[in-house]
């Protein structure tokens, strides 16, 4: 199955890739990767999910499917959920410290070497002190890609905005006021840039919840960004921090669970398709929502590992009634979690 992870992480992260995971007891466990619905690995040597190719590019959705009159989970991957920061003054550090927390990947355009510092020592994991047209050059862009504009001026953020309108992107946004953000399009326009585009950047910048200081105006924006990434689907998929750890060398023979979320009614904490890698000896990485649910995953997934010839396996979590209140399972709902033996 080591081919399968380094096939994942090789995906273009702007194609719509996805995997199959069967769950039917003649299935279990065989997995299929597509891209742009085009079968580019699979387990089953009987080829079942080549077979199945034109019905599986027609599902649509992370969650429980039917192929063939046989259960699959379908699994779209997104990618990283990248954030781009332009310019690192004094609202950009509370920024740069809560799209951390919140699991982004942070880069940092400042044309300034000591403000450039400030953002290193913040936390951002890539911090570019380069003049901003030339630091935007080394910047892709892609579905997952959250732009903000930060700088400390008008000609900058044109600048800024300019450069980034032509790039693919899930969210933009500028700070200003609206007529100095209304001057910055304008102008764009003149220039030729796609007004279609101008028109759908965010301005002014954040949820409007009366935000004064730089800690509150962060709130605001990464509030704001939370609420277009959750609406744009682009949700399941392997994290970083689980790819990595299924691909280091040294725990690559290392005996190791993955449960993923398959299935969830009510308010459980997390969405289809979380996932955690839980190791033998207890330890995990990712999380699948914490407290009493998340430890009994991981005696389920202990049980699995003890078991010869036992790959997978389905648990089923109530978290609803009187016995999940007094574990302390206050979300409610009830979620299927799917355990594979890595």
């Amino acid at each position: 199955m080591l081919e399968f992870w380094q096939r994942v992480a090789e995906c273009n992260p702007n194609h719509q890739n996805k995997v199959l995971t069967a769950l039917d007891p003649e299935l279990s466990g065989e997995k299929a990767l597509f891209s742009n619905g085009r079968l580019i690995w699979e387990s089953h040597k009987d080829g079942f999910f080549s077979v199945h190719q034109k019905e599986i590019s027609a599902l649509t959705g992370c969650g429980l499917r039917l192929v063939d009159g046989k259960q699959v989970f379908c699994d779209f991957l997104s990618g990283e959920k990248m954030l781009v920061v332009c310019g690192a003054g004094h609202v950009s550090i509370p920024v740069i410290q809560m799209g951390k927390i919140l699991g982004y990947c942070v880069t940092v355009l400042e044309d300034r070497p000591v403000f450039a510092d400030n953002a290193r020592r913040t936390g951002a994991d890539r911090v570019i002190c380069k003049p901003f047209e030339q630091g935007l050059r080394e910047i892709s862009g892609g579905k997952d890609t959250f732009f903000i504009i930060l700088t400390r001026g008008h000609r900058y953020d044109q600048t800024c905005l300019e450069i980034i309108a032509a790039k693919e992107h899930a969210y933009i946004g500028m700070i200003g006021s609206r007529s100095r953000t209304a001057r910055v399009k304008e102008a764009l326009i003149e220039k030729g840039v796609d007004p279609g585009t101008l028109e759908r950047v965010y301005t002014p910048i954040g949820l409007d919840i009366g935000a004064e200081t730089p800690e509150e105006i962060a709130v605001a924006i990464m509030a704001e960004i939370v609420q277009v990434k959750n609406k744009t689907g682009r949700k399941g998929g392997y994290p970083r921090e689980i790819l990595q750890a299924v691909l280091e060398p040294s725990r690559a023979l290392t005996e190791k669970i993955l449960a993923t979320i398959v299935s969830r009614k009510g308010s459980a904490p997390r969405e289809v398709g979380t996932k955690m890698l839980i190791y033998r000896d207890g330890t995990t990485v990712g999380t699948i929502g914490g407290g009493c649910l998340e430890a009994d995953v991981r005696q389920a997934a202990l049980r699995l590992l003890s078991r010869a010839n036992s790959k997978s396996c389905l648990y089923h979590a109530d978290l609803t009634g009187k016995d999940a209140e007094t574990e302390g399972m206050v979300c409610g709902g009830v979620i299927d979690v799917l355990l594979e033996a890595l």
